[in-house]
């Protein structure tokens, strides 16, 4: 046999063969053929192929086969070269299944990653709140320069028969509700939103004090919504884990109180809405007239307030004489407080905070300032 000439071929212009079928043959034959025949000695051929991207392995694998079977060309007879391409092609075919399971393992790793450590949502609670106390203060600034209560009452209302038709399209309307919320969402817990709106529980509730209270009494409901209710959100979710929990009833009414509040919240609306008290009947009303109550005179009792109670009681002379000064505003702040305190805990069912805040808190104030009166009235 003539030694062949050194070949230099591409992955290109090399095309395997066809795979023929593979007969078995027995280890007798195999040894007996090799030691028949001898093979005279051929060059190998030796190539240095070019570096391949890692991104194309069906080249990178087409040109490894290529090398495997064009080394072994001068060694192997054809049978011998198709047992060890078969080989390699078992051999590639492991090597990608093996990759393509690295890819897998690393696609879901990633997953695993991405789902441990979630995009962090932005807390609106803040906001929330900041857009909550600025009632206060707006509701302060319509005291003091006499605002017309009937053209907020009017406003209030207009604005509710905008409101209350686009949440109902909102909780009906999937397209909508996702317009909705991508607007207004943020202004909204994610408890509020598949229900009602807690904006319409807030202008109800103020509506209702502005209504059927005195104005006095009705702008301290107010601001024990807007401030006090704040409080005790604010400090009850910093210290709420540090402070024991409320029990399930009030001790003496058995009023219940939700398994939700902690102490650390009703401490905080209870010095709130007394300080609240204290503040406005100290400082602000004044400015202002028609009073339920003032520094000099007490409780001021209107013409249709009941006649006294002291004489039914055996009392004498002027009673409490209106509890007005000092003592008789730590009074009302403490009661207010105490009322604040108790009014945010309630646990009412369906019944919104932003709707029973503001009315029993009111009506608890005013029912003591008609108690005073009574007391304090002269004969």
């Amino acid at each position: 046999m003539t030694t062949r000439d050194p070949v230099l071929l591409s992955s290109h212009d090399f095309q395997r063969p066809s795979p023929t079928p593979r007969r078995p043959r027995s280890r007798s034959s195999a040894s007996s053929r090799s030691l028949s025949s001898k093979r005279s000695p051929s060059s190998i051929v030796s190539f240095s192929p070019t570096s391949i991207s890692s991104e194309t392995k069906g080249v990178k694998n087409i040109t490894r086969k290529v090398i495997k079977t064009l080394e072994g060309l001068g060694h192997l007879d054809s049978t011998d070269m198709d047992e060890q391409e078969y080989e390699s092609d078992e051999k590639c075919d492991r090597t990608e299944a093996t990759e393509v399971e690295a890819v897998l393992n690393g696609t879901a790793l990633h997953r695993v990653i991405t789902e441990a450590n979630p995009k962090k949502k932005i807390d609106w609670e803040i906001p929330r709140k900041l857009l909550h106390s600025s009632i206060g203060f707006g509701t302060v600034y319509l005291y003091m320069t006499n605002g017309d209560v009937k053209t907020v009452i009017f406003l209030l209302w207009t604005a509710l028969a905008v409101i209350i038709p686009a949440d109902i399209l909102r909780l009906r309307s999937p397209g909508f509700e996702r317009i909705y919320e991508r607007c207004l969402g943020f202004l909204m817990r994610e408890s509020e939103k598949k229900t009602t709106n807690g904006v319409i529980w807030y202008i109800l509730g103020v509506n209702f004090v502005l209504t059927f209270y005195p104005l006095d009494v009705a702008t301290v409901a107010i601001l024990i919504l807007s401030w006090g209710d704040t409080a005790a959100s604010t400090f009850g979710r910093l210290y709420g884990s540090r402070t024991p929990p409320l029990p399930s009833r009030t001790p003496i009414l058995r009023l219940p109180l939700a398994p939700r509040k902690s102490f650390a919240g009703f401490i905080a609306a209870t010095i709130t809405g007394a300080a609240i008290a204290f503040g406005f009947w100290g400082l602000v009303a004044p400015v202002r007239g028609d009073l339920t109550w003032t520094w000099d005179t007490g409780v001021l009792a209107s013409p249709s307030a009941p006649a006294s109670i002291l004489p039914a009681l055996g009392i004498t002379g002027s009673g409490l004489a209106g509890a007005g000064g000092l003592l008789g505003l730590g009074w009302i702040s403490g009661v207010a407080g105490f009322v604040s305190g108790v009014a945010e805990a309630l646990d009412l069912g369906s019944l919104d905070d932003n709707l029973t805040l503001p009315i029993i808190s009111g009506g608890c104030i005013l029912g003591f300032l008609k108690l005073l009166g009574l007391l304090s009235a002269p004969c």
